[in-house]
Parts: C-alpha cells; sequence; structure tokens
C-alpha cells in the first residue's frame, strides 16, 4: 500500500522549495563574495556570521560593509542601508493580503525573512492560486526560505573561512548584478514599473557623485514617485 497522500500545505512547502532552488544558482556565490569581502575589511568569522544573521539582506549587507570601509558616519550607514532595503516595504505591502491575517508571531518571522528571492516566488504562487488557504500561503513562503536561509549562512562562512584563498578567476562577483536582473526582470509587467526602473538607474549614475552613496536615497525617493504618478496617468486615461 502506498503511503498517506501529502497534505496540502506541505504539497505548498515543497512548491516553495522548488521555486526557490533556481536562485541558489546565485545566492551561493553572493554570500560567499559576502563573507570574503567582510574578512578583507577586517571583521572576525564571528562578526561576519552576526552580520548576516541579525540582518539577512544581502545587498544592504554590502551597502553597509562599503560605508564602513569609507569611514561614513553612523547615521549615513543606517540611512543609506535602509534606503536600499525600502523595496521590503513594498513587498511586505503587497504580501499583506495573502498573510497579514496570521498571528503576530509568525509576521515577525515572516517580515524578518522576507528577501527578495522569498518575495518574488511567493508573489508569482500567490498571483497564480490567488484562493490559496492561509496555512498554505505560509507553508509556500516558508520553503521558498527553507532552502535559501541555511545556505545563505553556510556559503557566508565558508566565505569568511577561505578569504583570498577563493581564486579571483571565479568572478563571485557576477551573482549581485545577476541576482537583481533575474528577479526584477519578470516583474516590469506595466509601464509604471518600467519608468521606476528607469528612474533608479539614471538617477542613481547621475547622482554617484554625492558622498557615502546617498545618492541611492535621492533616487530611491524619484523612482518611487515617478512610478506613482505614471500609475496615476494610466488610471485617469482608463
Amino acid at each position: 500500500m502506498s503511503g498517506p497522500a501529502p497534505s496540502a500545505p506541505r504539497k505548498a512547502l515543497l512548491r516553495g522549495m522548488l521555486a526557490s532552488a533556481p536562485f541558489l544558482v546565485v545566492v551561493v556565490p553572493f554570500a560567499l563574495l559576502f563573507g570574503v569581502v567582510a574578512t578583507e575589511a577586517g571583521l572576525d568569522i564571528v562578526q561576519v556570521l552576526a552580520f548576516s544573521l541579525a540582518v539577512f539582506a544581502g545587498a544592504s549587507q554590502f551597502t553597509a560593509l562599503q560605508l564602513m570601509q569609507d569611514q561614513a558616519p553612523v547615521v549615513i550607514v543606517l540611512a543609506t542601508s535602509l534606503a536600499v532595503n525600502l523595496r521590503m516595504g513594498m513587498y511586505s505591502a503587497a504580501l499583506t493580503p495573502h498573510l497579514g491575517a496570521l498571528p503576530l508571531g509568525r509576521r515577525t518571522l515572516v517580515s524578518f525573512f522576507l528577501v527578495d528571492q522569498s518575495y518574488a516566488a511567493s508573489a508569482a504562487e500567490f498571483e497564480r492560486r490567488p484562493t490559496l488557504p492561509l496555512p498554505d500561503k505560509l507553508a509556500f513562503f516558508a520553503g521558498t526560505v527553507l532552502l535559501v536561509a541555511p545556505l545563505w549562512y553556510i556559503a557566508t562562512w565558508a566565505g569568511a573561512v577561505l578569504g583570498t584563498r577563493i581564486p579571483p578567476e571565479y568572478a563571485l562577483d557576477f551573482a549581485v548584478p545577476i541576482t537583481f536582473i533575474s528577479m526584477l526582470g519578470p516583474m516590469l509587467r506595466t509601464w509604471a514599473h518600467v519608468a521606476a526602473a528607469l528612474t533608479s538607474v539614471v538617477a542613481a549614475l547621475a547622482l554617484s557623485f554625492m558622498p557615502y552613496g546617498s545618492g541611492l536615497l535621492v533616487a530611491a525617493v524619484l523612482a518611487m514617485l515617478t512610478g506613482a504618478l505614471v500609475e496615476l496617468w494610466q488610471e485617469r486615461r482608463a
């Protein structure tokens, strides 16, 4: 006799794991690179791991590390790191209709593990299955994190331990742009999305002369305003 059929949440968990598996191609090199760069900046292994455990946001971690190396004021480090992670607020707003009814403790865990990969996979799943029950949605989200988070921590540790022994020809830094291109590309579904993305690129490049990467703060605000204005314009036309 065959065993019992998997429960619906268990199936959702497995779907989440499968959906996030392709991201490991870039998550692992990304984490390795952070471990290498952090140790080169003078952090010891415990500090590197604590950094990843406490923040769990690769782009923000790289930003903060670079600014700390540049001896930027603490206020600038915090403000720029928050600006880089402003997208998490938009991710949270997008997932609130699906996961907002969870108890506070579970919402807190979802908030902590909400990263680009877990959002991209979950948003696509919830759009395809809008009537999915809440337990299944939570299980799917958990599945998107189940592979990514442990391997992020393990690869960060490996990068910190190996340090400069990783040959430079491996070019681990390819993981950073590839990660964001692979996630942002499919999300550019409307003119508002495209306008916001183009504005952020142009503004970030034009304002790159500003100290401590503070141009990113301005670029993020301009991009959000542009996206909102284009969306309002389209609604008026409709």
